[in-house]
């Protein structure tokens, strides 16, 4: 796979999607950068999980990780969005039951313009940082209903 010369930034959760495209970018971009968010969720552990993922992949010279070719630290950003908690009420930023709702539709973990305001957020950054390539891992027919993982949504953005 031939190296594009340019930046990347990933929207990096932590979990399974995201660090797939974290690996994903760092095999094809000359270098790459990482924005996690914290928004309260239930899931923190995916933060620690997104810490420990790229301070592994920081050490890729001591773990002999050979299928990462050598660029310069992954540079990683934890953006506080905080507020949402004090916005919204759904059961993954509040301490409610996980239930499905029956008039939207979705499960009450929906948090609506969460990946919208992530890939606006990460967007404005990278635009400041001259990066244009932006990346991160919804997948559609993995979504629990939320319409902010569907295809249209994410291309629109």
């Amino acid at each position: 796979m031939p190296i594009i010369d340019e930046p990347a930034l990933v929207v990096f959760s932590g979990g399974q999607d995201s660090t797939t495209c974290l690996i994903w970018a760092l095999k094809k971009f000359k270098s790459v950068s990482a924005m996690t968010f914290n928004y309260k969720q239930r899931h923190q552990i995916e933060i620690d999980c997104a810490k420990n993922i790229i301070n592994l992949l920081n050490l890729k010279n001591e773990i002999h990780t050979d299928w990462i070719k050598d660029i310069a630290q992954i540079e990683h950003k934890i953006v506080d969005i905080s507020f949402l908690s004090n916005l919204l009420q759904t059961a993954m930023i509040q301490e409610t039951d996980i239930e499905y709702n029956e008039d939207t539709g979705l499960p009450t973990t929906f948090v609506p313009g969460r990946n919208i305001l992530f890939l606006t957020v990460a967007a404005a950054y990278a635009y400041q940082k001259k990066i244009k390539h932006l990346i991160a891992g919804v997948c559609q027919t993995d979504y629990s209903g939320y319409p902010d993982c569907r295809d249209a949504t994410i291309k629109s953005l």
